[in-house]
Parts: C-alpha cells; structure tokens; sequence
C-alpha cells in the first residue's frame, strides 16, 4: 500500500513540473510578437532620411566638349570652385571635340559609380547625340549645358520627352542681337576711319565657330543682319562681305572648335590678298567668340595693325564671351568690343541645379529653384520647364 501511495505521488510530481514546463514556454513564444512595433519604428528612420537626399552622395561626372576652348575653360574652373565649396565629390573629362570619345567616358564614368552627369555635347544642336547619352543613362539625371540638345526649330523634342534631363545654356539668338547692335552703333559712330579706302562701304569678314551650332548660327546671321539695321536706318550702305566669290558670307572652323588657330590661318590667308596695297583691305572683322577674335588680332599684329601704339591702325574686332584675354585686348586697344557670356553664372547654376536633384528635387523643380535664385540673370524657357536660359550682357571696358 505504501509502495502504491509513493508512486501515485511521484506521477502527480512530473505532472505538476511538464504543466510549469508549458506554461513558461509561452511568454517565450509571444515576446518577439510583442516587439514587433517597436522594430518597425527604426526600420523606416532610413527610407525618411533617403527621400530628403543629401549632396554628399553624389558623384558627379563632369563632359566637356574641349578643354581648349578659352570660354569652357571658364566654366570649368569656376564649377570646380561650386563642388568644392558644396562639397560635391566630381570628376572632370575632355571630349576633345569628339563625340565618339565623349560617349566612351561617360559609359565608363557610368560602370565606376558616377550618379549624376553633367554634359557639355560634343555635337551641338544633335538630339541623337543627346538620345544617345540619355539612353546610356537610364535613370541617371543628366543635365546638358551650353551646347544645344536638339536642331534649330525643334526646341522641346528632347527636353520635354524626359524628366530626369535638363538643359542650362543660353537664349541662342541674343549674343548675336547684342553683338550686332554693338557694331551698328560703333561702325555708325566710326564710318570714315573704319573706310580704310574711302570707297563709302565697310568691308567686313566673318569667323564662324561651328557650322551646325545653333549659337554660331544666330551670332552669324544677327551679327551683321542688325549691324545693317542700324546702318541703313541712318543712311549709310549695308556692310560688304570682303570676298565676293564667298556666297556663305563667313569662314568657318571646319573643325567646330570655334578656335584662334582657325581664325589665325583664314586671316593670314586674307590679308595676303585683301590688305591696303591691294585697296581692298578688309576694314572690320566679326567673330563668333573671343577666341576667333585672338586669332584675328594676330595676323592683324603680324601685319602691322592693331598694336595698340599710338598712330598705328586699328581694325575693328569684335567677339563674344568677355574672356579675361579678351578683356585685356581691349584695355590694351587691340580689340574693339565683346558680348559677356557669364561663365560664373553658367556654372552657379548647373551646380544649383545638380545640389538640388542631389536632395531629392525633379529636374523642373531644380531649375525653377535655380531661377529663382537671380531673375535678372536666370529665366525659365517658355513651354520647356527644364530649360534655364543664362542671360548675355554687353561688356563694357
């Protein structure tokens, strides 16, 4: 009997320890359910703060067409000057006048972890060079600046078909309106000393930077067209091409470099041929940069004029882009006059643009925001949200 009462005892004792057992197993169970809120809480800290954005991040690579040209150079050293105070990690390559070579970069810069492109074209005025590079991209933000994105005439059919591209450059018809109503008033105010033979007609040449670029069409056409305008208006014969066998009415640089080389060779050339011996010296000179303009002079000095001592004769050269060479030319009284192509302000507000895409911004967004920074300066193109023209001004010595 007590052998049996020992061992009923001993079966109520395991019962009772497997019931404890259980029920201490199941608040083990229920904890992670009861922590699950308070995890999701720091999970989506994160994803808040990836919205905002922030500058840091961004690895920019930066296309430039030529690292030659007087006028880009510019650019360049001042939006290096904006990635550094915006401590904005960047890297510069030079397209050296080839599209080719310009695509293979930005496909590299591209696999190496480049997140946002700012391209200066190589081919201006191409919207299949642009497309090109806008495929290459994919979901990478691009934004063009100072050479056209598409053909004359078709403003919108790149820029308005993408939302992660934008353009910075310029009003393309103004440099050459400002440039053209400069030479009017000047030759108006100069006719006689201009007329190196007296034959009551100002002999002209003009230096064309690029066949296709819309900029040097417009500054082309408009330098001499308002020139005209002026001239005429006041009773005085429209301006005359030097070379009558030349029905373009300009030299262009067939290499689409807008260079002094170029300018310097053609110019050599004619004043070979068309100088004050002949009668038929070419009495004033009209480039589509300052860097054609540079060219010209130094034939000119080569020849005898534009020293800038006193007594020597001086041929009319005018330019645009305000280069600091340029600037100096003029104080010196080698060249006349030039239109400002503000490279401070182009590469404000490409960095502005790009800070602003960095935190999180649409491209339209950023470039509204850029405008508003300077509405003297900055205005949104009609029509084209993600187009931001920078404004041309006279330079006045």
């Amino acid at each position: 009997m007590k052998k049996l009462i020992a061992l009923l005892l001993a079966l109520v004792m395991v019962l009772a320890l497997v019931a404890c057992g259980a029920k201490t197993e199941e608040p083990a169970a229920e904890e992670p359910a009861a922590e699950e809120p308070a995890a999701e809480t720091p999970a989506e800290e994160p994803a808040a703060e990836e919205s905002a954005g922030d500058v840091s991040e961004l690895n920019v690579g930066v296309f430039y067409y030529s690292f030659a040209d007087t006028y880009i150079s510019s650019v360049r050293t001042a939006l290096d000057a904006q990635w550094d105070t915006l401590g904005i990690a960047y890297q510069d390559y030079d397209g050296n006048g080839n599209q080719t070579t310009q695509n293979e970069q930005i496909q590299t810069a591209l696999t190496t972890g480049c997140n946002l492109l700012v391209v200066n074209l190589v081919t201006s005025g191409s919207s299949d060079a642009a497309k090109t590079i806008i495929e290459m991209a994919g979901e990478t933000p691009v934004v063009f600046f100072n050479r056209a994105v598409e053909e004359d005439g078709s403003e919108g059919s790149v820029l308005n078909a993408y939302e992660n591209i934008s353009f910075v450059g310029t009003d393309a018809p103004e440099a050459g309106h400002l440039q053209g109503k400069m030479i009017g008033e000047y030759v108006l105010e100069n006719y006689d000393a201009i007329d190196l033979n007296g034959d009551g007609v100002i002999s002209y040449a003009m230096f064309k930077g690029d066949e296709a670029n819309v900029e040097a069409i417009y500054r082309t056409q408009y330098g001499v067209e308002d020139a005209n305008a002026i001239l005429t208006e006041n009773g005085k014969p429209e301006l005359a091409y030097f070379d009558a066998a030349n029905t373009q009415g300009y030299q262009v640089d067939q290499n689409g470099q807008w260079s002094a080389q170029a300018a310097l060779d053609y110019m050599n050339t004619n004043l070979s041929q068309y100088n004050e011996a002949n009668g038929n010296m070419i009495e004033l000179i009209i480039c589509n940069n300052d860097n054609m303009a540079e060219g010209c002079i130094s034939a000119l000095e080569a020849a005898g004029y534009n020293t800038g001592a006193e007594g020597v004769t001086t041929i009319p050269v005018f330019g645009v882009d305000a280069t600091d060479s340029a600037k100096q030319l003029i104080a010196a009284g080698k060249m006349t006059g030039t239109v400002k192509q503000d490279a401070e302000g182009m590469a404000a507000a490409i960095a502005s643009v790009a800070s602003s895409v960095g935190t999180g911004s649409s491209m339209a967004d950023a470039v509204a925001a850029a405008a508003a920074t300077n509405a003297d300066m900055y205005t949104v193109a009609e029509g084209i949200a993600n187009k931001l023209f920078v404004a041309y001004a006279p330079y006045t010595a």
